[in-house]
């Protein structure tokens, strides 16, 4: 397909669900206020010890009757609905697919319910992800997307690359991801876990917070929202370096971030701000600012937005997508939680305070275990 003749995706409209608001709007005046969603629990359930998160209230009702959703279909279903409230996108339409991503989906059954063949089928994501659809009156089979913790960057990119065959007309997205012991616990084994709110790319960075949440952001290529913020380019990428080790060059992501702009036709000096992943984990943002600094874009105000939802996983390119559109909106860049000093070998521009700012692009980046990486550009 020539660059001529590629269809622009637009972004029709946005949701963000998460222990800080039920809304986007919600959510952006949390984080302009400098509110983290990320407190210390003390749950037996979930860890024999206190352990920093972003979750919501166990007694959080999230929709009227769900009860025969598991918690992770209930956010998939209120993210969607309060999205799909304000628009006139026909979701019963032939030309409407709908995207689910996930890391772990319903893992937390495992947890709960003795094996069997219907747990089998109960906890695979496409068995969710067809309840959602049958929930909404979606037409098509839906497709899920699960690759680690690139899963939402690559359900945007997944949903741009459909829509610009011209077989689909919108796209519904939506990620999420509910904590579980099993979660925490792997997480935990890995050593993985701050031991307070997290602090991407500071020197004295310990490891990541986890968070639960869901994002929906709806695209199309309906010329009647020619007006709207776009997804211009991305793509993806593999380290083939270590099943859970980040590669130690940043190569492989910055090949993704690079082919990302070519898609989108941009150069470096196009892009205003940068929404990092940030885990702050020690080896993910040292890779992470070797490849920024090796796509030329060290220089290139960044954030992360980690410290104030905790790592969403599955929901987390799309919560800090959806966030990065609207500072584009309001022109507004969103300061990084926790970060004092810079603790990467790689200069970055790391944003410590919320700044005004005038961006027509921006870049989000997304990098996980088994090596995979997402880039993605989203602009006026």
């Amino acid at each position: 397909m020539s660059k001529m003749s590629v269809k622009d995706v637009f972004i029709v409209i946005d949701n963000i669900l998460s222990p800080l608001g039920k809304t986007t709007a919600e959510n952006f005046g949390q984080l302009k206020n400098n509110i983290s969603g990320v407190k210390l629990h003390n749950d037996e359930s979930l860890s024999s010890t206190p352990f920093y998160a972003s979750l919501f209230d166990k007694d959080e009702i999230l929709i009227a009757d769900g009860s025969e959703f598991t918690k992770f279909e209930q956010l998939l279903i209120a993210s969607i609905s309060v999205a799909l409230q304000n628009t006139a996108i026909d979701i019963k339409d032939k030309k409407t697919i709908l995207i689910i991503s996930s890391t772990k989906g319903n893992i937390s059954l495992l947890e709960t319910e003795a094996n069997s063949p219907a747990l089998e089928n109960r906890i695979a994501m496409s068995t969710s992800a067809k309840l959602v659809a049958g929930h909404f009156g979606f037409q098509n089979q839906p497709v899920t997307i699960s690759n680690a913790c690139i899963s939402g960057v690559m359900a945007l990119l997944t949903g741009m690359r459909l829509l610009r065959t011209g077989e689909y007309e919108n796209a519904v997205i939506c990620g999420a991801d509910v904590i579980s012991k099993f979660i925490v616990s792997g997480f935990q084994s890995f050593q993985a876990l701050s031991n307070d709110i997290c602090k991407p790319f500071d020197k004295a960075r310990t490891g990541l917070n986890l968070g639960e949440g869901a994002a929906t952001v709806v695209l199309s290529t309906n010329k009647r929202f020619e007006g709207n913020i776009k997804i211009k380019g991305g793509a993806v990428s593999n380290d083939a370096n270590h099943i859970s080790g980040p590669s130690r060059t940043g190569e492989e992501l910055a090949y993704a971030i690079k082919k990302a702009m070519k898609d989108a036709d941009l150069g470096s000096n196009n892009i205003d701000f940068i929404s990092a992943h940030g885990t702050a984990t020690i080896y993910n943002d040292e890779m992470e600012a070797n490849a920024i600094g090796l796509a030329g874009l060290q220089d290139v105000p960044l954030n992360s937005l980690k410290g104030y939802y905790g790592h969403t996983l599955g929901a987390a390119g799309l919560i800090e997508s959806v966030i990065s559109i609207h500072s584009l909106k309001e022109s507004l860049l969103i300061a990084t939680p926790g970060f004092e000093h810079l603790g990467v070998t790689s200069p970055v521009n790391v944003c410590a305070s919320l700044t005004h700012i005038n961006a027509g692009n921006f870049l989000k980046t997304a990098s996980g275990f088994g090596g995979c990486n997402a880039a993605v550009v989203i602009g006026k």
